[in-house]
This record gives structure tokens, sequence and C-alpha cells, in this order.
């Protein structure tokens, strides 16, 4: 516990569930294909020059949701709730492939990010924040949560004033997800890290984390940002 990991996420989790090891609550923001539509921004539009005609974004952002899917609905424990992150593109696909595995679809959050980006059809403001249960229904523990998050979307600059991370999560967003579908003490999965905002968030809640992120410059940033939580 309280632990990252630069590594394979699939490693990580075939050796959780070696171990039967459990985790109380999954809050990730998966790799995914992005449109090629609009400026870079976490709505999964980004610019033609950054991707190649696949969507492919990062180096390893190619990795299909039943591979990873599967897995965390192995290792979340009974009644624990799973927060995922995608756009529209795959919104239709995250939902058909992890009901079919198991999860049981509890709605769809909005993640009102405050800032648009260009398109062909309509500006996109917002992200889609699936949220899911295994087994039986555990209310939230704020039910006057709104489903709508309205959550600046700010990046974090490196010292040359370029975004640390392209598709960077606010740290106070992750918090409200933790906060609400986790007790004190109790253990956190991110295993698609990034630069580490959902560990930060479980940090400042009080809560456990587990992090695993498979890029190294990604990983000695969140590394970094982690200690200075």
């Amino acid at each position: 516990m309280n632990k990252i990991f630069n590594d394979n996420a699939i490693a990580i989790m075939d050796r959780m569930i070696a171990k039967d090891y459990k985790v109380d609550l999954v809050v990730t923001d998966p790799p995914y294909p992005t449109t090629s539509r609009g400026c870079a921004g976490n709505s999964g539009g980004m610019l033609q020059k950054d991707i190649n005609k696949k969507g492919k974004v990062f180096e390893n952002n190619d990795i299909h949701v039943k591979v990873w899917g599967e897995k965390l609905y192995q290792i979340l424990k009974e009644t624990g709730h799973c927060y995922i992150m995608t756009n529209h593109k795959n919104l239709q696909e995250y939902l058909n492939v992890l009901t079919d595995i198991g999860f049981h679809f509890i709605k769809s959050l909005i993640w009102d990010k405050g800032n648009k980006i260009m398109g062909q059809y309509y500006m996109s403001q917002f992200e889609y924040i699936l949220f899911f249960r295994k087994g039986a229904g555990v209310k939230i523990n704020n039910c006057g949560t709104a489903d709508i998050l309205s959550i600046p979307n700010k990046k974090t600059k490196d010292n040359e004033g370029k975004n640390i991370h392209d598709t960077e999560k606010p740290i106070e967003l992750m918090r409200i997800l933790i906060e609400n579908s986790s007790k004190e003490n109790e253990i956190v999965f991110e295993p698609f890290m990034g630069v580490g905002a959902t560990c930060i968030a479980s940090l400042l809640s009080n809560r456990q984390y587990i992090g695993v992120e498979l890029d190294e410059n990604y990983f000695k940033i969140a590394e970094e940002r982690i200690k200075k939580a």
C-alpha cells in the first residue's frame, strides 16, 4: 500500500490476482484512442501532428478495455465502486464491454472542465466519468454531490512552461470521487497513473493508494509530486 510502480499495469494486476490481493476502490483514466479534431486537451481531441491515423497519442494507448477491465473486476472487492474516465468516442464500447464483464453501471457523471475544445460537431467542454459497482449497491458518502462536477481544467507546467502531461486530471476532481466511494485507510487503485493525481488525492484524503505508470518520465514526475503532497 502507498506504493507506485513504474511497470506495465497488466503485469501488476496479474501479480495482484495471483496473490488474491483486493482493493476497495478503482479510480482510473485509462489510455484510449483519441480523435484528431481540435487542440490538445482532456476531451480526447488532439492535433493531428501529435497522433497517427489510429489516434495514438501516448506510446501505449492502444490496449483494449476488455484486457484491463477483466483484471480490474477481479481485484476489486465486492460492493466496491469503480470510476472510469472516457470520451464520447469510446463511450458505447466501454459501457458494453464493462457490463458484459460483470460491472453494474450506476450512472455517467460529467466533468465540466470549463474550457472548450474546437471540433466539427459542437465544441467539447466535458468528459464522461463512468460510475460502476461490483456486486450489491452501496451509497456514496455524500449523497448531495451533483452528477455534474465543475472543476477547472488547469494543466501543471514544467520549468519550460510545457504541460507535464497532456491529459492530466485535477486532484480536486479525483478527491471528490475518492471521498464519496471509500472510507479512510481503504485502498484506492489507479492502474494508469499518469502524473499521480489519483494517488495524491488519496493521500490528501487519508486513503491508501497503489498506482502504476509505464512511462518512466511520467512516473518520475508523479513520484516527485507525491513526495511534495
